[in-house]
């Protein structure tokens, strides 16, 4: 395999790694159960960063979502894979990292028929700067910092502007049980 080759963790029915695949080729309509991560940064003000993925992107390109997400590599933890892709999508460093939604797991199909089909433990984490970033393009078309009653409500109103996970993962309790308390 090539140097560029970004590897996912298969998993089985019960959570458990069965190998790994090639993330360029395992998103198709009958896309494996793989682990993956999702993170909803939160400023010094209590907001949280939402993006607007890039229209590059193979998944949902264009809608709305939490801060990023990612794929742990074989034998990465999930922290040091939250510190990667924060570091690869946002050009930040976060910090406090802590498990919101750690038995989160989804399935959905976007209108080109790619499929998503992941275990996909959520968190929340920390960005110190100033709440200026510089996202990466290719990862990130916009991006915003908002209030939670704001992303709550917009959600509520137009569901299919945003990726199905952040929707349920609202639904889930994500801003309520998962938030950071200050």
């Amino acid at each position: 395999m090539g140097e560029n080759v970004e590897l996912v963790r298969l998993l089985d029915e019960g959570g458990n790694e069965i190998g790994t695949a090639d993330k360029s080729v395992v998103h198709t309509a009958d896309t494996p159960l793989h682990l993956a991560f999702s993170c909803h940064l939160f400023d010094a003000q209590g907001r949280t960063l939402l993006t607007r993925r890039a229209l590059s992107k193979v998944t949902w390109p264009g809608v709305w979502t939490n801060s990023f997400c990612g794929h742990p590599a074989p034998g990465e933890s999930f922290e040091d894979a939250i510190i990667r892709r924060a570091a690869v999508e946002l050009n930040i460093i976060v910090s406090n990292i802590q498990p919101a939604l750690p038995d989160f797991r989804y399935r959905a199909t976007d209108v080109t028929g790619i499929v998503e089909n992941e275990i996909c433990p959520v968190f929340t984490a920390v960005y110190e700067g100033d709440g200026d970033i510089s996202p990466n393009p290719d990862e990130v078309a916009d991006w915003g910092w908002s209030d939670v009653v704001d992303v709550e409500e917009a959600v509520s109103a137009v569901p299919f502007a945003f990726s199905p996970w952040i929707v349920e993962q609202i639904a889930g309790g994500i801003y309520t049980g998962g938030r950071l308390q200050s």
